[in-house]
């Protein structure tokens, strides 16, 4: 065992002299240890409740004869970071905590791990740490946070989000948005629509790495407790039977990922994360398996920003096993795709019998949403290495504009404009260097979207930039443009009053200026110059790749 560099020999009894000041006993010592990674905290809402999973993934350890050693891991809540200087630090948190479980299962060789993650960064970031260290693992997450409900209305963070422009446009009041303060997030877990935490635990399960139900069960129920429980024990077995995430990880486990994602209509972080989770596997996931999946892969859900539901519907349902088997009647799934079960997802179909209860939550094949996925890829002369857009949240009279540019250097100014009403039908907001490199972060912009969509906007005006937008965003928020502004792409070329063309149908975004006004502009260019004080930022800014290859480190 792994574990044996630390606890065998007559040379590591200073090792086990420091394990046996910890209680362990020398019993314990021999059996297999497992690391527990818990991301638990009292500041994010989908961590408070972490540390009853992770005591349940303990007692399915030693259950089945492990022991079991829990460490931690920063994890940053996107919701109290959102339009202030804190969100730059959101992304990089992926790449730290990714690093954070290298080294502490580096320095104490573990013989598998359970990793246990809620919300944003911290899912991703373990999901690369876990294809990284390539031990026996598996993921179990905190789940999702129930709806709250508001004057007999399901309600999110979202709808708070959006209440300020309500309030700003006159159509609540501020005591009816303090009613939507209190209700909207009713108790713990990741916040309750498919929003960006949410995607990726759903994504995790149709990767394989993650049990059927981690994506969907509620954080509440006693069910995720038993799932933690279960997650304990399977690692244990998949400790016995040697199967490790290079054993699951595969191009096929990609399009699966994708595949997924599309019908789901996940955030479009998604765009970000999965490029760098499978980059740990060495496996290059570009922009053209996104829209290549798109494009054959049909939407059949609508949860919050996109529609009525949220995740305890979808699991109600039946959760992504009924989404894979819907999938895979169109062979759009590959059933035989292996999954931390120790079996193909085609047994695992079978042995839950999976299938979908609820029509009006996931859509048949036949009767999809649309018959495209729920994310899409523009290119075009102002995103020439493409830009991303939800167009699952697009209403159909947005999916073709052209309208006049309204350019922002940064997130703060166009938020004021919108909110003080200076933004008009048929504008065309462009908000430039918030990109990875120029943010820098790459700040999500959950704050300008939620204020277009809470003035009554979200149907006339169009959001362009280099940064990144929330889960949450709805409406015809285009976002990681590429390359960025400091980097000198298009979008730091485009002036006020430019006309710009969106089409998104056609995958196409324009800036519609001739190739000889391009060049004039680009020779006077000159990158915006930021003073950044951290010292965490100034390394991020120098290592970030582009937001095309998910803003991974360029190593």
């Amino acid at each position: 065992m792994r574990s044996h560099k630390m606890t065998k020999g007559i040379e590591k009894a200073p090792h086990r002299s420091l394990l046996y000041s910890l209680g362990l006993t020398r019993e314990e010592m021999q059996r297999p240890l497992v690391g527990v990674v818990n991301s638990a905290n009292e500041i994010v809402p989908g961590h408070q409740h972490l540390d009853k999973i992770a005591r349940a993934v303990k007692d399915g350890i030693r259950m089945s004869g492990g022991t079991p050693l829990e460490f931690s891991t920063i994890g940053v809540c996107d919701g109290l970071a959102m339009n202030h200087a804190g969100m730059r630090f959101s992304l990089p948190s992926r790449e730290i905590i990714a690093d954070s479980v290298e080294i502490m299962t580096s320095a104490h060789p573990f013989d598998a791990l359970v990793l246990i993650p809620n919300c944003d960064k911290v899912v991703p970031g373990m999901l690369m740490a876990m294809i990284r260290m390539n031990l026996p693992s598996i993921i179990v997450s905190g789940g999702p946070m129930l709806a709250g409900e508001d004057h007999g209305k399901a309600v999110d963070l979202i709808s708070v989000f959006e209440g300020v422009g309500r309030v700003k446009s006159g159509q609540i009041n501020e005591q009816d948005l303090e009613s939507l303060e209190l209700n909207a997030c009713p108790g713990c877990g990741s916040c309750s629509g498919m929003f960006t935490a949410n995607s990726m635990n759903c994504l995790s399960e149709a990767i394989g790495l993650g049990l059927p139900g981690n994506g969907t069960i509620p954080a509440v129920h006693s069910a995720r407790i038993r799932l933690a429980k279960t997650a304990g024990m399977k690692v244990m077995q998949l400790l016995s039977d040697d199967l490790r995430p290079n054993k699951i990880i595969n191009p096929k486990s990609v399009a699966n990922a994708v595949a997924v994602d599309m019908a789901l209509g996940c955030s479009t972080n998604t765009v970000l994360h999965l490029p760098a989770v499978f980059a740990e596997a060495g496996l290059d996931l570009s922009l053209d398996i996104f829209d290549v999946m798109s494009r054959k892969t049909p939407n059949l859900c609508r949860l919050s920003p996109a529609g009525p539901h949220h995740l305890q519907d979808l699991h109600r349902a039946g959760g992504i096993p009924a989404v894979v088997s819907e999938l895979s009647s169109k062979g759009i799934f590959d059933l035989n795709a292996l999954t931390v079960t120790g079996k193909s997802w085609r047994q695992n179909l079978q042995e839950l019998q999976a299938r979908v209860l609820d029509p009006q939550v996931i859509r048949s094949m036949d009767n999809p949403y649309s018959h495209e996925g729920g994310i899409a890829i523009l290119r075009g002369n102002l995103a020439p290495q493409g830009a991303v857009v939800k167009q699952s949240a697009v209403t159909p009279e947005m999916m073709v504009q052209t309208g006049s540019a309204r350019v922002f250097e940064g997130e703060e100014d166009a938020v004021q404009a919108i909110l003080n009403a200076k933004i008009r039908k048929g504008d065309i907001v462009v908000i430039r260097n918030e990109g990875p490199k120029g943010g820098p972060g790459m700040r999500e912009m959950l704050t300008p979207t939620s204020a277009i969509a809470g003035m009554g906007l979200d149907k006339h005006v169009s959001l362009i930039t280099d940064g990144r937008f929330s889960g949450g965003t709805r409406g015809a928020a285009i976002g990681h443009v590429s390359p960025e502004s400091v980097e000198g792409g298009p979008i730091a070329l485009v002036k006020e009053g430019d006309k710009i063309s969106i089409d998104i149908y056609k995958g196409s975004l324009t800036l519609n200026v001739t190739d000889k006004e391009m060049e004039k502009r680009r020779q006077d260019f000159k990158p915006l110059e930021k003073e950044i004080k951290s010292p965490l930022l100034r390394r991020y800014a120098r290592m970030a790749g582009s937001a095309s290859n998910g803003a991974a480190f360029r190593l």
